[in-house]
């Protein structure tokens, strides 16, 4: 089976199937287009997207009257940083961004992928922060630029 568009998502349908089949991936997994992946229930499938579009958890891959295949992100290993200030909110990001490291936000958390470097740096400036293994609703992604 290939698969060449992503039919919607479990979070925005109304139609359930009966039975539910699931694509396991890490979430560096998810900005490719083209892949070969396994169902929990060992069916394999091709990835072939046409739209330049990142897949996300809950994207249903396939769906008939009794299944659907639904992407399921993996848990990453993150550090969630909760900076007490706007101040300290700039300062780390900015360092961060130095560093050329993606992160994400969700309410007042920063999120990034674990990092020693970047753990001792927390603990250096007194950030508070926490290392959790957290499911990540997208791809950590970097943002291609230059300095010129």
């Amino acid at each position: 089976m290939i698969i060449e568009k992503v039919l919607g998502n479990v979070s925005t349908i109304e139609k359930r199937t009966p039975h539910v089949e699931r694509v396991y991936l890490e979430s560096d997994l998810l900005v490719k287009r083209i892949q070969r992946v396994i169902t929990d229930h060992g069916r394999e499938i091709g990835i072939r997207l046409k739209d330049n579009k990142d897949l996300v958890d809950g994207d249903i891959l396939h769906m008939d009257e009794k299944n659907m295949i639904v992407i399921s992100v993996k848990e990453d290993d993150v550090l969630v940083i909760m900076p007490t200030s706007i101040g300290q909110m700039g300062d780390i990001a900015h360092q961060l961004g130095n560093r050329h490291l993606p992160a994400q936000f969700v309410g007042d958390e920063m999120l990034v992928q674990y990092d020693y470097l970047v753990e001792e740096l927390l603990k250096q400036v007194k950030v508070p922060y926490k290392r959790e293994n957290r499911k990540v609703g997208q791809a950590f992604r970097h943002i291609g630029h230059s300095h010129g």
